[in-house]
């Protein structure tokens, strides 16, 4: 793989790109405040705007890493205001793969926001960084981020029992993947 971090990514409709300080109200307000956004992910909801600056200043202190990839999710008709994220969450060179994980604000829900800058990615991926897998996880109870994972050419590769955890406790997960090859 060749590495080469957090670049601006454009689609149709949205702007992939690094967060900046500025970000962090829209951050808690758009997703990361929301119970209901986080409720099949492993982090709690920010209960505080602090705790979001607090996100921000890490995820922004390791833009400086070719191998570090969190971009904010921005629609083009308005470039001020992030509504979500979508990121490299794990990564194993070994095998030249990246697990992607994302987050947007209940709001934009059900408008192919997601499809869009997951397939994004998938691009970026693949075209010019060089991985040969792509996979993302999801809890069974919330179909609509595996629907995400289907609608981008992932594939399913089966059910885990009881071997995650996220705000819910102990649960199940459903591993999807697409290669190289299938993208080819």
């Amino acid at each position: 793989m060749k590495h080469l971090g957090t670049k601006k990514l454009e689609t149709d409709r949205l702007v992939l790109r690094r967060f900046i300080m500025e970000d962090a109200d829209a951050m808690y307000n758009n997703w990361a405040n929301d119970p209901e956004v986080t409720k099949y992910l492993t982090w709690p909801h920010h209960k505080t705007v602090e705790m979001s600056h607090t996100v921000l200043g890490d995820w922004i202190s390791q833009y400086c890493k070719d191998d570090f990839y969190q971009w904010a999710i921005i629609l083009k008709d308005n470039l001020d205001e992030p509504i979500g994220t979508i990121s490299v969450v794990h990564k194993k060179d070994s095998i030249e793969m990246v697990h992607i994980g994302y987050c947007i604000g209940k709001r934009w829900w059900k408008g192919g926001i997601t499809s869009e800058a997951l397939a994004a990615l998938i691009k970026f991926f693949f075209e010019e960084v060089g991985v040969n897998r792509i996979e993302s996880r999801h809890d069974p109870r919330n179909s609509n981020s595996g629907k995400v994972m289907m609608k981008c050419g992932l594939k399913y590769e089966g059910t885990h029992r009881e071997a995650d955890w996220n705000n819910q406790g102990r649960c199940d997960f459903t591993m999807n993947a697409i290669l190289s090859k299938d993208y080819i």
